[in-house]
């Protein structure tokens, strides 16, 4: 016989200025930042194992096609994840789910760190397809569950924290298999890749039996009667998936262009259906109405920032000169710039969130904020671009750009996820973060085109596009932030 102990409100709220994260948030953020250390670690050097040559270790794929490849995988990870969602939420706690989506992404980085070619390739990122879309969802609401008693200020705090440990794996992942891929070859830096999903797996196993009660509850369970329809459902996928790859459908360069489509009609899909359920209330309707514009910004904006892994990636390979004396600097190192930089301002942005208090920027005007600085930062390579024409792009240039672009996610990532678990409606609070996560499979499968994009046209021309992008949208929510807000605080 278990006894609930009650904890008087007084503690499990402290007051302001004395905000403590909760029990627990650390053992997730450290499952989750070994995690991404083995997600970035290969990341970082998946586009140009695709894009060197056989002599350098790679396999030597188009530009254009590697990009769709790269901007693919990125987002069949995230949708994957609106599926480990519903299932956190209707067959398998999210306390086993994270479980199961370990084991899994440990298999998918084995195998790749063993085999050779496109099918192990393709294989290895299958698995972790998989297990992410288990994992990713499910810990993050788990997250939800231990500060869900807490106010808005000291939520964000504790996924701004949560979020550094998200940005800290992903700079030691890349850092780490750069340097090996640079000295000892690509299978070494997927070797690595496993040795990092290992820890997560071990510091998840030492962490279960801390977690909340409700980590392994099933929070809207599916009737029985309606298995049978939904086994027919995910083999018939599956049916259509295979047909497609044999039917010569499904090709590297159309594989982005059909994952964005896929994302969006999978966020159409959610949304609806909150706004017909008959569990969500008139406000949950108003919030999830607010949160519709935040998740199309936010999408454009991982576009816009996930394309270190595309067209930055091919620009790297043709205009950045990586010798410097006799050394050879990682090239996966210059992407690991990017979460670097988020990860030194996160605790900068969480201390002025926390000194604000009330007085802090709304959801929509931090997510402003990020866009008109990641516009800012496509805006500074436009003008390197045009200066050097022809020329080589000086190293430290394109590290300083990375530092621009990526310090601009503390201002849309951490409150992305704060927002999701807080306005949920109760039947959908894991969907409403796998609809969140949403975001990164549209912006994912978005760089994956706009790298496409990029082996097109003149690189002053595309930089002229997605900074005017990013400028302009982040522009848009700073304007609208007033009736933004009145809708995500609706009934709250």
């Amino acid at each position: 016989m278990t006894h609930s102990i009650s904890v008087p409100r007084s503690d499990r709220v402290p007051p302001p200025g004395k905000a403590q994260l909760p029990r627990g948030v650390w053992s997730m953020a450290f499952t989750e930042l070994w995690e991404r250390y083995s997600f970035y670690g290969l990341q970082g050097i998946l586009s140009f194992y695709l894009l060197y040559s056989l002599a350098q270790g790679g396999l030597e794929i188009a530009p254009a096609a590697a990009a769709g490849i790269v901007g693919a995988y990125g987002g069949a990870v995230y949708l994957a994840q609106v599926i480990g969602a519903w299932f956190g939420d209707r067959l398998v706690a999210p306390k086993h789910m994270v479980l199961f989506g370990a084991f899994v992404i440990l298999g998918g980085h084995l195998l790749l760190s063993v085999t050779q070619g496109l099918s192990g390739l393709g294989i290895g990122l299958v698995l972790i397809v998989i297990g992410t879309g288990a994992l990713k969802t499910n810990i993050t609401s788990i997250v939800g569950f231990l500060v869900e008693d807490r106010d808005q200020q000291e939520r964000d705090v504790s996924f701004s924290y949560f979020y550094m440990a998200i940005n800290i794996g992903a700079v030691l992942g890349p850092l780490t298999t750069g340097f090996v891929q640079n000295q000892f070859g690509f299978h070494w830096g997927f070797g690595l890749a496993a040795v990092g999903m290992a820890g997560a797996l071990v510091q998840y196993l030492l962490s279960m039996k801390k977690l909340p009660q409700r980590a392994s509850e099933i929070n809207n369970p599916l009737p029985r009667n309606k298995y049978p329809m939904m086994i027919g459902i995910a083999l018939a996928g599956v049916a259509v998936i295979l047909i497609a790859i044999y039917a010569g459908l499904l090709r590297a360069e159309n594989l982005s262009s059909t994952t964005t489509i896929i994302a969006l009609l999978a966020a159409a899909a959610y949304f609806v259906t909150m706004a017909v359920s008959k569990s969500v209330t008139s406000d949950d309707r108003k919030r999830v109405l607010g949160f519709l514009p935040l998740f199309l910004f936010s999408g454009i904006y991982f576009g816009l920032l996930f394309q270190k892994f595309t067209a930055i990636s091919i620009l790297i390979t043709e205009r950045i000169n990586l010798q410097i004396g006799d050394w050879t600097f990682p090239v996966a190192w210059i992407t690991t710039v990017s979460p670097l930089a988020a990860v030194l301002i996160t605790p900068l942005i969480a201390k002025l969130w926390r000194t604000l208090g009330s007085r802090q920027p709304s959801p929509g005007t931090k997510f402003g904020i990020g866009l008109v600085q990641i516009g800012c930062a496509y805006l500074f390579l436009l003008i390197i671009s045009t200066v050097t024409g022809d020329a080589y792009i000086p190293l430290f240039l394109i590290l300083l750009f990375m530092m621009m672009a990526g310090s601009s996610e503390v201002f849309v990532g951490p409150i992305g996820l704060s927002v999701a678990t807080k306005i949920g409606p109760k039947a959908f609070k894991s969907q409403m973060v796998g609809l969140n996560f949403l975001t990164l499979a549209l912006g994912s499968s978005l760089s994956g085109l706009l790298g496409q994009l990029f082996a097109a046209i003149e690189s002053t021309n595309y930089f002229m596009i997605v900074s005017g992008t990013g400028l302009a949208l982040g522009l848009t929510l700073i304007l609208a932030r007033k009736p933004l807000g009145r809708l995500l605080s609706a009934g709250q």
